[in-house]
């Protein structure tokens, strides 16, 4: 009887449930939900090629050292990059004079447990780059890992970076005007359009300007598009500063993992070839 029951029970939640999943199709099918602005007009990043990219993909020491230039002139003001040290600037080509006098640039905040005071001290080649107090709206990241933390990775960057522009007359790729479709989706006060952030407004302002707002000291030419395109770069490698030694290893491992599986075949076959006929 109890048997018999427990069946009738299951069944019963068993039919109850592809009704309801039923009658959600049905519904969704019949009144779709309305699309968002968000859903309309985002745009997916822009293509951009690295010399750090594919698996055979390594840094260009130049783009880095130009990546860290426009870093330290325009993003250091609000991003942090914690998860470096100024050691690790010798990585990028700079000797280790170089990076001693970058690191001793910044003051480093050293918490006394004993006594709960924070004292600072020059930076040197073991601290890390310290965090930055912002002041301003919203909450900047950190940029250590924003490589890896978001979609499109350096893409993504560069995308977001080049990609402010004027809402009013913006068409998506189908050729709607956004404000004309969506009339109340006019960006904020105190915020900015930008069609590659999520959700379309962003509260950091557009941080490359102009041509020129870094003196390259190799001399090239500091376009916006360039100066987005270094500092995207540059992010890659805080990201994945192991990248090349992990492309480098890479290729002898997955050698020696064919040649084995190859030699364990080869061993298969004279093993059984008496009791398999070969």
């Amino acid at each position: 009887m109890i048997r018999i029951f427990s069946i009738l029970v299951g069944a019963f939640f068993s039919l109850a449930l592809l009704w309801s999943a039923g009658k959600g199709t049905v519904a969704y099918i019949s009144e779709p939900p309305a699309k968002t602005v968000e859903a309309e007009f985002h745009q997916h990043p822009k293509a951009l090629s690295l010399s750090s990219d594919g698996p055979f993909g390594k840094f260009d020491r130049q783009q880095l050292q130009r990546g860290f230039q426009v870093y330290s002139e325009v993003c250091a003001t609000c991003h942090a990059i914690k998860h470096v040290a100024y050691g690790d600037l010798v990585d990028l080509g700079y000797n280790q004079a170089e990076a001693k006098a970058i690191a001793a640039k910044a003051q480093i905040p050293e918490y006394n447990p004993a006594t709960g005071e924070v004292k600072q001290h020059p930076g040197a080649l073991k601290d890390h780059f310290p965090p930055v107090v912002y002041g301003g709206a919203g909450n900047p990241p950190d940029l250590s890992l924003l490589a890896k933390a978001r979609h499109g990775g350096a893409a993504y960057i560069y995308s977001l970076l080049t990609g402010y522009t004027d809402q009013a007359g913006f068409k998506n790729e189908k050729g709607e005007e956004l404000l004309k479709k969506f009339p109340d989706a006019r960006t904020p006060d105190g915020l900015f359009f930008n069609p590659y952030f999520a959700n379309l407004n962003i509260a950091m302002p557009q941080p490359l300007v102009a041509e020129g707002q870094v003196a390259y000291k190799d001399g090239t030419k500091a376009t916006v598009d360039q100066m987005a395109t270094d500092v995207a770069a540059f992010l890659v490698w805080t990201a994945e500063p192991k990248l090349e030694k992990r492309n480098q290893t890479g290729w002898p491992v997955i050698g020696f993992l064919i040649f084995a599986t190859v030699l364990a075949y080869m061993a298969y076959r004279t093993v059984w070839a008496g009791k398999k006929g070969h």
